[in-house]
């Protein structure tokens, strides 16, 4: 395993930076700058161009990107320019708060999707599994920003069981701990909900291909002529067997659970990087456009390797030695 794990990052670093070149370039290629979203238009053309040589985007592109890398090797990510400090200490600033919401939407996913998928394949054609087929193609294929906005409108704004913006309220900011967690969690609710939607069809679907290819097989039927009880047949031989196309979407759920919540953030005023990013684009932050690019990169390349290492854990016929 160790020896598959080397190859396998050597292999992911010529990848990463053809997606830092790529990125950058398109950055860079997109009309405005961060002068133009950061100065009075009236300014004079002599101190913008001032400015833009201050901040080096005077230089031919190939040379900004050398400079960037430059300062990348060095540690350090750039200076941003709407929030007027280091784009390390911005991520720092909001990484968390990105990290349990999408924690939480990923957890529910799981905690939904694979048992709602391991029903509908046990109970082919059934009226659950019509349910939840029709419930799994509305996940997949409904809108994150109109999904959010409708359960703002019926949960925070006509019914107001759940508040509408925002991670916590500001008369629990100094109470304590326990009471702080569950503000939060009652804030988390809705855009966590968004969050997982998809996730939660996906997951579902998933699993239901891939228990009723297995459940087909001969040995399942060997360990049910057995007189073994449903639920062990069922969660002890088939799961694991139908878990390989489950590791696999995991994989790639992690990045998209990042790239979700700069829509999902938007909408409910979550204080996360998903937010961050979009103001970001608006603003032409380039140091920070970038950084949360890298960052999305970093999360698919790592996905992949956790799925790659959890298939020899939930199939014992892999083996990478």
């Amino acid at each position: 395993m160790r020896n598959y794990l080397i190859r396998r990052i050597w292999q992911m670093i010529p990848v990463f930076i053809l997606i830092m070149i790529t990125v950058f370039f398109l950055i860079h290629s997109a009309p405005g700058d961060p002068v133009s979203g950061m100065i009075d238009p009236k300014i004079s053309p002599e101190a913008k161009a001032e400015l833009r040589a201050k901040m080096g985007l005077d230089q031919p592109i190939y040379r900004q990107f050398i400079n960037w890398c430059d300062e990348l090797l060095r540690g350090n990510l750039g200076f941003s320019t709407i929030y007027k400090k280091p784009v390390a200490a911005v991520i720092g600033d909001f990484i968390w708060s990105t990290f349990i919401l999408s924690s939480f939407a990923l957890v529910i996913s799981l905690l939904i999707g694979i048992p709602a998928g391991i029903i509908s394949a046990t109970r082919q054609y059934s009226l659950q599994d019509n349910a939840l087929s029709i419930f799994s193609l509305v996940g997949i294929s409904m809108p994150t920003f109109f999904f959010g906005i409708l359960l703002l409108k019926f949960f925070a704004y006509d019914i107001r069981i759940f508040p509408l913006f925002g991670k916590i309220d500001q008369a629990v900011r100094n109470a304590p701990w326990h009471v702080q967690t569950l503000n939060i969690l009652w804030h988390m609710v809705l855009p966590g909900t968004v969050l997982g939607l998809a996730s939660t069809a996906s997951f579902m679907r998933y699993t239901r291909s891939a228990m009723l290819d297995v459940i087909r097989q001969d040995y399942i039927r060997t360990a049910r002529a057995k007189g073994l009880r449903e639920k062990v047949v069922i969660y002890r031989h088939a799961l694991r067997n139908a878990m390989i196309p489950i590791v696999t979407l995991l994989g790639f759920q992690i990045p998209s659970l990042l790239s979700g919540a700069v829509i999902t953030e938007s909408i409910f005023g979550w204080p996360g990087l998903g937010k961050v990013t979009v103001e970001a684009i608006f603003a032409r932050d380039y140091p920070l456009m970038m950084a949360m690019s890298l960052m999305t990169s970093f999360l698919l390349i790592f996905g992949l390797l956790l799925s790659d290492v959890l298939y020899a854990v939930v199939d014992p016929r892999i083996h990478y030695e």
